[in-house]
């Protein structure tokens, strides 16, 4: 652990032996609901450690050391002074981890169930997994307008069952409910030479599947933070670099992904950067229907990904 990053340890912390780490890094949002889910009905056996990756807001770290004050989990606060990125943030919450098992949660998660995570101890007890994703809903997300493309866009091709993501099991792999052996992520972490956001996750899970099987479970969270369309295009634009260095590693399964195949197709289109900016302005027209506004954002991230391949 780096000297710069300050430790705050509950009281349970020292005398817990864990077999589950609940691993949550988050920058400039409050995991507050999050850690009050989990510590409803904590059961034996599991830890949280929790990244602040660089915020900065000495008062949030002051509410969430007192929160964590009053839990029966063992939990550790890191705070950083400044922010590593998402593949830093995540081994560096391995390294702090003392359990067999990583469950990685994004901080904008709440689980769908109040037996969230004995279901996932009882899966370690029975199983011993190497990789398991639980997936994510939206049952219990905002319904705001300004996020209805956003959640078009996730029912279609995330929030999807157990048995439909296992066809293509590297591919619907994301940190957001990710169960992680400790020997495996020993030897494939996080690479860190991904910046911004996207496919870091994906990229991790098509080494790992590689060399041990990556299962599909039923326990499920909400991804509680939808993006409105600005923001999720800008998240976009941030990860097309990220898709290149994918498709340079991993060219011929990301080559089968639908994303790829578009981009692809679209590259051929003469003016495509002319035209580009069009997609985008008819993704963010709330005059629009919703299904047009989610087909023109999904042409708008295939054509950003043109340039890449």
């Amino acid at each position: 652990m780096s000297p710069r990053a300050r430790l705050d340890d509950n009281a349970a912390w020292a005398a817990a032996r864990p077999s589950l780490s609940v691993l949550i890094p988050f920058l400039r949002d409050d995991p507050a609901p999050l850690i009050a889910a989990l510590a409803a009905t904590p059961p034996a056996g599991a830890e949280l450690v929790l990244l602040d990756d660089g915020t900065g807001d000495a008062d949030l770290t002051a509410r969430l050391v007192g929160q964590l004050a009053g839990l029966a989990l063992p939990a550790r606060l890191i705070t950083l002074p400044a922010n590593e990125g998402r593949s830093r943030g995540r081994n560096r919450l391995a390294q702090a981890a003392r359990g067999s098992h990583f469950l990685f949660l994004d901080s904008d998660m709440l689980p769908d169930s109040a037996t969230f995570l004995a279901d996932w101890l009882q899966l370690v007890a029975a199983e011993d997994p190497a990789v398991a994703f639980g997936g994510f809903s939206l049952k219990q997300a905002p319904a705001d307008a300004r996020f209805a493309v956003h959640r078009a866009m996730a029912e279609r091709s995330e929030c999807l069952e157990a048995a439909a993501r296992a066809l293509a099991p590297e591919k619907y792999v994301y940190t957001s409910n990710l169960l992680v052996r400790r020997d495996v992520f020993a030897a494939e972490a996080f690479d860190p030479g991904f910046s911004g956001w996207g496919w870091e996750d994906v990229e991790w899970a098509m080494r790992v599947s590689r060399r041990w099987p990556v299962i599909h479970v039923d326990v499920p969270a909400t991804h509680m933070g939808l993006d409105d369309t600005a923001a999720l295009a800008g998240k976009y634009e941030q990860s097309a670099a990220n898709f290149a260095r994918v498709v340079q590693r991993h060219f011929a399964v990301v080559s089968t992904y639908p994303s790829y195949r578009a981009a692809r197709r679209l590259k051929r289109v003469p003016g495509l950067r002319a035209i580009r900016p069009w997609f985008k302005r008819l993704a963010l027209s709330e005059a629009a229907p919703v299904a047009a506004r989610a087909f023109a954002l999904r042409l708008y991230r295939a054509a950003l990904y043109a340039d890449e391949v």
